[in-house]
């Protein structure tokens, strides 16, 4: 028997367990090594099911980080698991659950620190120029 067998055996074992609201089938996976092929992430991650897609970061501001998108929540909270703190390359990996709700909220308040931003902006025009016709009015 290979290692997958093992791991599917152990994965479908757990099936009828309720799972946590924040496990889902997309992990999100930091301190990659840089040089990293795509194909040893599937090497790794695929021990432990069927992946539906791997999204490696390419910026500077993503580089060493990925989505692995699973087929199955089961087969991805065994690859969590399993993976948390797992030695690649000499880097230790951190995986986490990718959280929707948690990048929209830093989305949204982005945006409306953007918002205060340009109306502060504004707002300082506006007081200028009143200040500027005051000092003509009075000359």
């Amino acid at each position: 028997m290979n290692d997958t067998m093992e791991v599917s055996s152990s994965v479908f074992r757990h099936r009828n367990q309720r799972l946590p609201p924040e496990v889902n089938r997309i992990l999100y996976v930091k301190n990659l090594p840089f040089n990293i092929k795509d194909q040893e992430l599937y090497d790794v991650f695929g021990r432990y099911g069927a992946i539906r897609q791997i999204r490696k970061g390419v910026t500077m501001d993503t580089r060493g980080t990925a989505f692995v998108i699973y087929e199955d929540i089961y087969e991805a909270k065994a690859a969590l698991e399993a993976l948390s703190g797992f030695n690649v390359k000499g880097r230790y990996l951190v995986v986490l659950y990718h959280q929707r709700e948690k990048i929209q909220k830093k989305k949204d308040l982005d945006k409306e620190r953007a918002l205060a931003q340009k109306l502060k902006e504004q707002a300082l025009k506006k007081q200028q120029a009143d200040s500027i016709k005051s000092q003509k009015r009075s000359a």
